[in-house]
């Protein structure tokens, strides 16, 4: 089963991950406060066939957004703020997924966080590295799974 939303969401993702060299000029802007729908009691999860890859993306844009605001003069929020709303629109009435998806997205951040505390070569390198391989596995999801 797919999802017809799924394709203009991970685009949406990939392309910002593919042009995220250029959004360190970026303006910073108050991310909007949005409160996510409860789920109905009579609402099962159900897995879908890219779940897997959808958690490597957060984790991936978990550790692009820590990387990105180690590495720039400015905080860049713009990662997490796409991560947000990719998890209400895939996980809309699924909190356990939710869950998954927003831990992923955590764990990126924090296995990068308790490796770097200052910006360093190799620290601009795996930024590069992860963004690269998060806009590859989110164009491959939209190539095998969006309609």
């Amino acid at each position: 089963m797919t999802d017809k939303r799924l394709p203009s969401r991970l685009l949406l993702t990939g392309i910002l991950l593919a042009t995220a060299a250029g959004a360190a000029a970026q303006e910073k802007q108050p991310a909007p406060q949005t409160t996510a729908p409860s789920p109905s009691p009579a609402q099962e999860e159900k897995p879908t066939p890219y779940d897997q890859r959808l958690i490597r993306l957060a984790e991936i844009l978990g550790s692009v957004h820590y990387l990105r605001n180690l590495c720039l003069d400015q905080s860049e929020d713009g990662w997490r703020r796409s991560t947000q709303e990719l998890i209400d629109k895939e996980a809309a009435g699924e909190p356990k997924r939710r869950e998954r998806i927003t831990a992923a997205f955590n764990r990126g951040y924090r296995t990068f966080a308790s490796v770097y505390t200052r910006c360093t070569e190799p620290a601009t390198l795996a930024e590069e590295r992860y963004r690269a391989e998060g806009a590859t596995l989110a164009s491959e999801i939209v190539a095998r799974f969006g309609n």
